[in-house]
C-alpha cells in the first residue's frame, strides 16, 4: 500500500505556505520534505507535527493508494472497516 501526500501540498499552496516555511515551523529536516515529495514512508511523529502546524487531521494530508500494492482482497478484509470492505478499493 502506498501513501500519497498530494493533499499535504494543495492544502500548503492553498494557505501559502512552503516548503521551507513548513520544514522549520514543524521542527524537522529537509529529508522528511523530500521523502514527503517522493510519497516515502515518514513517522507519525512527522506526520502529527504536520497536523498541527497547519491545525489540520491526518485525511486532510495523506490518502492510501490501494491499486499501488501487492495486497489481495482477503487481506484488505482484515484491516477494513466493514462499511469500506465491500469490493470496491
Amino acid at each position: 500500500m502506498a501513501v500519497c501526500y498530494g493533499k499535504l501540498f494543495h492544502l500548503m499552496i492553498d494557505r501559502k505556505i512552503t516548503n521551507s516555511q513548513l520544514k522549520e515551523k514543524a521542527g524537522f529536516s529537509a529529508n522528511i520534505i523530500t521523502r514527503l515529495k517522493k510519497n516515502e514512508y515518514i513517522s507519525l511523529d512527522s506526520i502529527e507535527c504536520i497536523c498541527k502546524v497547519l491545525d489540520c487531521g491526518v485525511d486532510d494530508i495523506l490518502e492510501f493508494d490501494f491499486s499501488a500494492s501487492n495486497v489481495s482482497e482477503q487481506n484488505c478484509s482484515t484491516c477494513l472497516p466493514e462499511e469500506r470492505n465491500n469490493g470496491e478499493h
